[in-house]
């Protein structure tokens, strides 16, 4: 029986996307295409998500990377990304209704940076998690075991009593190998009520 839900972050709950981002402060198509491209490039991204390099080290090598001219507005895209996280339709009204009205325990599991740790209660829709788990904090990061692992032992969930929804299939796989559940999430927050509640017989 399913007792525990945990949710992903990034594309789950809300919408990442980096063109959004950088179009909130840029309007050149020519920039904005090279700010997207450089600022939010994985191999700083996959080294923020593992806690393994700083915001400093990433806004100074962004700038080795662009323009004198694009410095400023580079620092004020990175600096407030985590203000530029749209919501995604019926995610929150949904991780309520699991908690509130199915009375299943709901956790958050996210490849995220400390950056946003430290700005993680401002965000209204992480509230009614009763834990959120970021893996630069902890040191582990999805797909890996340990990540699944730190998870069950700190929640105190059993992996054959949970069900783990991400929009990420290599994330999905290293969940199930682990004996979590997994669900693939698709954007569509309806159609994941519809296979929690009947998975949980509703």
């Amino acid at each position: 029986m399913i007792r525990n839900i945990v949710f992903d972050y990034g594309n789950v709950m809300i919408r990442f996307e980096p063109s959004y981002m950088v179009g909130r402060y840029v309007n050149d198509p020519d920039d904005a295409r090279l700010l997207e491209k450089v600022v939010f490039d994985r191999l700083y991204w996959d080294r923020l998500d593992d806690g393994s390099i700083s915001d400093s080290e990433v806004v100074e090598a962004v700038k080795g990377r662009i323009p004198e001219r694009l410095w400023a507005v580079s620092e004020e895209i990175y600096y407030n990304w985590v203000n530029n996280l749209p919501e995604i339709d019926g995610m929150s009204d949904l991780v309520s209704y699991v908690k509130d009205e199915l009375g299943v325990r709901v956790f958050l599991l996210s490849n995220i940076s400390t950056y946003f740790a430290d700005h993680a209660s401002e965000r209204e829709e992480l509230e009614p998690f009763e834990r959120c788990i970021f893996s630069a904090v902890v040191g582990h990061t999805k797909p890996h075991a340990d990540m699944f692992e730190y998870l069950c032992r700190e929640c105190k969930i059993k992996p054959e009593e949970t069900l783990f929804v991400d929009d990420s299939a290599k994330n999905i796989a290293g969940a199930e190998a682990f004996g979590i559940k997994g669900y693939l999430f698709d954007g569509d927050s309806a159609r994941l009520r519809k296979f929690i509640d009947s998975l949980l017989g509703k």
